[in-house]
């Protein structure tokens, strides 16, 4: 659940062009939401080891048949998306706890500086009960 990397981009980089540089190079598994479908047939991942666990779109799912195996269907996209959930807690804890909701443009490397010390702060709010008592 610690975040390991972070790569600001501008708005118009899809996030699949930078998905090679957010990965350390020994996950066994790769989760990503819809937006990820095909990442696998990228020239970066082509010799990529990791499983790909990409979900379904969402008109997909909806349309998942009332049978036996369209409810497995449902069942595992469901498994995914508690798994993908874990990502989003850092930005939960980024947004509510530090109060950073919107971002003003100062250009990319301030926003990326800003950013990385952020998830770092994060990092240590969600291993503050790990962290033995000084006293």
């Amino acid at each position: 659940g610690l975040v390991h990397s972070v790569e600001s981009t501008a708005a118009n980089v899809h996030e699949l062009n930078t998905a090679a540089e957010r990965l350390h190079g020994d996950e066994r598994l790769i989760y990503g939401d819809a937006g990820h479908i095909g990442i696998e047939k990228r020239n970066d991942f082509q010799n990529c080891e990791a499983e790909f666990r990409i979900a379904m779109k969402p008109g997909q799912r909806r349309v998942l048949p009332e049978t036996p195996e369209g409810r497995l269907l449902d069942l595992i996209e469901m498994a995914k998306a508690h798994f993908r959930a874990k990502v989003e807690h850092p930005f939960r804890i980024i947004k509510c706890q530090f109060g950073f909701r919107k971002v003003f443009y100062r250009g990319i490397r301030k926003n990326d500086l800003k950013l990385k010390l952020l998830f770092a702060l994060a990092n240590l709010w969600m291993v503050r009960e790990r962290i033995p008592d000084p006293a």
